[in-house]
């Protein structure tokens, strides 16, 4: 009969129609064992590449159902009999296979063929391959490419999960379940591996002979390889290699290995961090090992990286890093740093040693977890001097902070008519200039929600009647005012003051005349002290002596105000018939206001005594609540009346786009306002001064103004003091200007710069937002490059970097703008007290090249500030950075070069010249 091809051939083999003394039973066999092993016969063939496929004689075109009908030989086996013995069934599922030219069998050569894109699927597994071929006579099957005119097609895939292995040809044998594989290519995790030869010892082994790896994007041609002798591969675990030496650009180089071991998991592993060396020479602390040590995966929400510095002079630091995690509960990470300086080497004369020490814990809760209560800490203490003298810190910039702030807090909402809420907080402020420390621990602060007394139970509130309400408010603190020399210390203890505060304020609100807008309100106060003090003139010592009494004590207090209110809008329009200009119309809209206070006198908490001095006996007030932690009482009379103007500035002007019919709206000014204060009660000095305050948005809102002033009515005498006479009436104007002050920010970028942050910008400025600094990149970016082990991803590509050629000759470029300035004329200073501009910017010279500079220029003191250069190369595998400070006694360099990917970033160069921070600075 003649040969005839079949377009299709597509068979299912069921389980139960398999009998083990038929060919399809062995020919599912084979399958199974192709599919679940892809493995390697126990000796080696002599020759690899594709397996040739000659003209097959004496051949039958078989349909799917003779394939499965065909005995296996000649041999007649009783069926009875067969079924008395227990039944292999091998396969648990369909097994469907297909070849687009044939499927045959070959019974003189016992062998089956699947010729031209044969494809089996079974379960999970999938081999696609040009040629399929199954040997049962040897217990071999055989998988490989085509060979055509043009060279081979159709090279062998073998899918498992997310195993995928890509050899030129396969052979297994059926009988050891081994495999040898010729040129096989896989991926696990990024790891690409080629080896000419590759045997398969089981399901999960494979044993490799002069093996190559890496990471690159293109493994034909790749930037760096690592070559080996021999290499163990356990997909999804682990790869253990023997000597091996690295290549670049298929060049040799000297940097080689005896042995390495490479972990392999979807999950986080513990395992060692390897340091950075270097040598510090700016403070004669020798050679040095950084940011090495151990990283404890304890589970999939908690982990613990244990890192640790050494000097050869004997310094030496410890850092410990920690992130928690648990989905729709909350997340947060815990920082403890530490570091034992020595300058120079003892025995030395300007040897010195200081201990310094950072603590930082962030905590979030999910808003989903508990809508009733919530916690949250930020916190960020430690040494005053910290970031001025570590010689390990994330964020060069950090030196520039002179604050420390922590806040930990718990709040609850108690559901109800009406509902209360409580919460407590402990705080801590920290001045690195001055040391000074203030702590909070903790404050106490319940409100209850407004109560509306005579308000209709349905319906909107009408009047000023039904709009009257309450509230019931409590603040109690223990605060402690301390320095960093004590901090820790019971000495901390000792001026330590405890207080509490209740209010009730009642307020309502009406219209008057349709238009106007009016309120009244009054406060009620009562504080409560642990603490008083008493007062007296000692006459037989000629000094006044103040005695502290423990025990609890309060006092109550009142006030009173009103407040007058309504909108002017104003309206020019430009439009007239026939024309279309520009700027069609300006709208002005105004909020006068006018309010009224009374603060009564509390004379009964004020007592006297006399000072008898050579010039008499003088009278003396003072009250017992002097060191209340809220304060004292008021003892003069207040009756005040407030003067307030809001203004905004608005333009409809014309679209620029000509297909778009609506105007569009501009802000010219975003507010202006103006507040001043008439004292009805006071003697003299009744007018405050006048405050100005405004801000605005121009260039499409990239560039942000705000400005304030401060004038005064009042004259000066000769010794600069205010006198209660108006300024004009001494012949100066009418206001005396005390202070002005403006700040404007501006951020550019030409439009085809990307607007979305690296992984490395986004480190920085969690980074610097955790240390109480600019996120903004002005007081520079983040330095230590080789410390990425909790902020590491691999490296996304981006789309322009598969079209260079097509990439835009206007350079990719941001530059961000911050000027402020301050005057001040309170006593005739008439002085700038503060002058400067920051800028900082980054320009893509091309897709992967990128610098960036931060810096600033003090106009008052005619200088540069805190400078830092930034260089970037994108090495494709490799990424290359390098930053610079070139001036200042903060001058330092970091030049790193390593791989970017998260398996071989251990593999890594690493200089740096540290700041000359000598202990005192």
């Amino acid at each position: 009969m003649a040969f005839q091809k079949p377009s299709h051939t597509f068979t299912k083999i069921h389980l139960k129609a398999l009998r083990t003394n038929s060919l399809h039973i062995l020919f599912a066999l084979s399958f199974t064992v192709l599919i679940n092993t892809f493995s390697l016969a126990q000796e080696l063939p002599k020759k690899e590449g594709s397996i040739p496929i000659k003209p097959i004689k004496d051949t039958k075109t078989i349909s799917s159902n003779t394939l499965l009908n065909r005995p296996l030989s000649t041999k007649v086996v009783d069926s009875t009999k067969q079924d008395s013995i227990k039944k292999n069934e091998f396969l648990q599922d369909i097994v469907t296979y297909k070849a687009t030219d044939y499927v045959s069998i070959n019974q003189k050569k016992q062998k089956i063929y699947l010729y031209n894109e044969a494809e089996v699927l079974y379960q999970d597994m999938e081999i696609k391959a040009g040629v399929i071929v199954i040997d049962y006579s040897k217990n071999l099957v055989y998988a490989g490419r085509l060979k055509d005119s043009t060279g081979y097609s159709q090279r062998p895939v073998f899918k498992q999960g997310a195993n995928v292995i890509e050899p030129d040809s396969i052979i297994f044998n059926t009988d050891s379940k081994k495999a040898l594989v010729y040129n096989s290519r896989t991926e696990q995790s990024g790891f690409k591996v080629r080896a000419p030869l590759t045997k398969k010892e089981n399901d999960s082994v494979y044993f490799m002979r002069k093996g190559r790896f890496t990471t690159a994007e293109d493994e034909d041609d790749p930037e760096y390889q690592f070559i080996t002798s021999k290499m163990k591969l356990v997909p999804g675990k682990k790869v253990i290699v023997g000597p091996t030496y690295m290549e670049i650009y298929g060049v040799p180089t000297p940097i080689a290995l005896p042995f390495a071991f490479f972990p392999m998991s979807d999950k986080q592993t513990s395992g060692i961090i390897f340091p950075s060396f270097g040598e510090d020479t700016g403070n004669d602390r020798g050679y040095f090992l950084q940011n090495g040590g151990y990283y404890f995966a304890i589970s999939d929400y908690l982990d613990l990286a244990v890192l640790g510095d050494y000097y050869t002079n004997g310094s030496y630091g410890l850092r410990l890093e920690s992130n928690y995690a648990k989905r729709y509960s909350f997340r947060g990470n815990l920082s403890f740093r530490y570091e034992n300086l020595l300058n120079s080497e003892r025995g030395f004369p300007d040897f010195a040693q200081s201990t310094i020490y950072n603590l930082r814990w962030s905590h979030s809760q999910d808003a989903k977890a508990n809508p009733n209560s919530r916690f949250s800490a930020s916190v960020n203490l430690g040494s005053s001097n910290y970031y001025q003298q570590s010689v390990n810190q994330l964020n060069q910039a950090n030196f520039l902070n002179n604050t420390l702030a922590s806040s930990v807090s718990y709040s609850k909402t108690f559901q109800g008519e009406p509902s209360v809420n409580l919460s407590l907080t402990a705080t801590h402020n920290q001045n690195t200039n001055t040391e000074a420390i203030n702590l909070t621990l903790p404050t106490m602060q319940a409100s209850m929600t407004r109560v509306y007394p005579f308000a209709p139970k349905s319906g909107a509130k009408k009047g000023a009647i039904q709009n009257v309400n309450f509230q019931v408010n409590t603040r109690g603190e223990y605060r402690i005012q301390t320095t960093d020399s004590l901090f820790g210390k019971s000495e901390m203890f000792d001026d330590a003051i405890a207080g509490m505060r209740h209010s009730i304020p009642v307020t309502t609100n009406f219209k008057v005349f349709d238009h106007f807008s009016a309120s009244v309100s009054a406060n009620f106060e009562e504080t409560w002290t642990l603490k008083t003090i008493r007062r007296f003139y000692d006459q037989a010592n000629d000094e006044v002596v103040t005695l502290n009494q423990n025990g609890f004590d309060r006092f109550l207090t009142y006030n009173m105000s009103a407040s007058l209110g309504t909108t002017l809008y104003g309206m020019f329009n430009f439009e007239k018939e026939g024309k279309d200009p520009k700027i069609q119309a300006i709208r002005h809209v105004m909020r006068p206001s006018i309010s009224y206070s009374i603060n009564p006198s509390f004379d009964q908490y004020y007592e006297t005594y006399d000072v008898i001095d050579a010039d008499g006996t003088t009278t003396e007030e003072y009250t017992r609540f002097e060191n209340s932690l809220f304060g004292r009482p008021g003892n003069r009379y207040s009756s005040s009346v407030g003067l307030s103007i809001g203004n905004n500035i608005e333009a409809k002007v014309r679209s620029k786009d000509s297909t778009k019919t609506e105007s569009e709206k501009i802000f010219i000014l975003n507010n202006l306002n103006f507040s001043t204060a008439y004292d009805i009660a006071a003697d003299s000095l009744n007018w405050s001064p006048v405050r100005i305050n405004g801000g605005t948005q121009i260039l499409n809102k990239k560039m942000s103004i705000n400005f304030g002033m401060t004038l005064n009515p009042y004259a000066l005498d000769s010794n600069n003091n205010i006198i209660n006479t108006f300024n004009i009436d001494n012949g100066g104007s009418l206001f005396r200007l005390t202070s002005a002050n403006i700040n404007m920010s501006y951020t550019l970028s030409n439009e085809s710069f990307s607007g979305e942050e690296s992984d490395d910008d986004k480190s920085s400025a969690q980074e610097a937002a955790r240390s109480g600094g600019r996120t903004d990149g002005l007081f520079g970016k983040t330095q230590d490059f080789a410390d990425r082990r909790l902020t590491d991803k691999d490296k996304k590509k981006d789309d322009k970097e598969d079209n260079n050629e097509w990439y835009n000759y206007k350079m990719p470029w941001n530059v961000r703008l911050a000027y402020a300035a301050n005057y001040t004329n309170t006593k005739r200073e008439d002085q700038i007290s503060s002058h400067s501009l920051m800028f900082s910017g980054d320009v893509e010279l091309s897709p992967k090249w990128s610098v960036g500079a931060s810096s600033g220029y003090d106009f008052l003191n005619q200088g540069f500030t805190f400078t830092q250069l930034r260089f970037e190369r994108d090495l494709l595998s490799w990424r290359m950075n390098f930053t610079w400070v070139p001036f200042s006694d903060r001058s330092s360099w970091n030049f790193f070069i390593g791989i970017s990917s998260n398996l071989l970033k251990d593999l890594k160069y690493d200089q740096r010249l540290q700041p000359d921070r000598s202990v005192g600075n």
